[in-house]
């Protein structure tokens, strides 16, 4: 940075590095930024995170890939905040999140993504009180390896301890509290097609350097993991990263600044973009629209009221004194 430069940047108050790229604001304003912040990421992070050790991850990622200078500051710390808030530290050899740089060539600009690695995924899982354990695993040509669905489900592995081969398949596999397993299988075939539809291995030019390339194993059991998450009672925080870390591979802006505003939230896939006219988006409530001729008849009202007095088990007043 030149002396100019240098002189510019230290005179730059908090709303107008926010907004700025951190290769604009310069190193220090960042991180005299972030550590303003302090006090709004302690106030979200679980009791088994430090918030002086997420602010110091998040300036030495910047400082390892130089290229999320090229982020937009806001967005690079919403993205801290949302690791923080999922309680994964981001670029550490724990391997649970990476913070990555992503060039948005429709927008002309690089946008961060949060990558979360099959570690941090379980590690969520373990978490939510309803699993008592949870691993996934490749299963390579020389292995012995048989499974089978339907009402007398079986799955079977045993590693060959030498020259197992090239992975064929991979399967994850959870112990549930109240007793019972599930597990989801994917050949190597489905989990190919699922890396070829990633944004991230679609358009590189240099497909070894990608996440997939460098890393084919550790990505094919994060995909297989995340099916079976579809049949799992996960907490809240595990089905987010399984959202963010699946809008990730397709290509979706995070939109991460607003985390910084306490409203960063997922819609899955599925998610109506908007409910109807004649829903109460507060309570659920339905209203017959205005052009509707449909009243319920003294035989629903009898039905509705039946229902909500079994439901309350005949006491609709709950605990109330007599």
């Amino acid at each position: 940075m030149s002396n100019a430069n240098a002189k510019l940047a230290a005179a730059l108050k908090p709303g107008q590095i926010v907004k700025m790229t951190g290769a604009e604001a310069g190193m220090g304003n960042v991180k005299s930024f972030m550590e303003s912040q302090r006090a709004n990421l302690a106030a979200v992070l679980p009791k088994h995170v430090d918030a002086d050790r997420m602010l110091k991850l998040a300036l030495g990622a910047m400082r390892t890939t130089p290229k999320l200078l090229n982020c937009n500051v806001e967005s690079l710390m919403g993205a801290v905040v949302t690791c923080s808030t999922l309680g994964l530290e981001p670029n550490t050899p724990l391997g649970h999140a990476y913070l990555i740089p992503f060039e948005n060539r429709q927008k002309g600009t690089t946008d961060v993504q949060i990558v979360f690695g099959y570690k941090g995924l379980i590690d969520l899982a373990r978490r939510s009180g309803q699993i008592v354990s949870i691993a996934a695993h490749e299963v390579c040509a020389n292995d012995e390896f048989s499974f089978s669905y339907g009402l007398d489900e079986r799955l079977e592995h045993k590693p060959a301890l030498t020259n197992r081969g090239d992975p064929i398949a991979f399967y994850a596999v959870a112990k549930l509290v109240g007793g019972g397993y599930a597990f989801e299988v994917m050949g190597r075939d489905q989990v190919e097609e699922i890396r070829d539809a990633s944004q991230n291995y679609k358009f590189a030019r240099e497909k070894g350097k990608t996440v997939w390339g460098q890393h084919f194993v550790e990505m094919g059991r994060k995909t297989v993991l995340r099916r079976l998450f579809k049949y799992l009672p996960v907490s809240i925080e595990l089905a987010t990263a399984a959202n963010i870390d699946s809008n990730t591979e397709a290509g979706k802006a995070g939109n991460y600044e607003e985390a910084l505003k306490g409203e960063y939230s997922v819609m899955p896939d599925d998610a109506p973009a908007s409910l109807p006219d004649n829903v109460d988006g507060d309570t659920g409530e339905w209203t017959p629209p205005a052009n509707s001729s449909w009243q319920p008849s003294e035989a629903d009202l009898a039905a509705i009221h039946a229902k909500e007095m079994a439901e309350a088990n005949g006491d609709l007043l709950g605990d109330v004194p007599q």
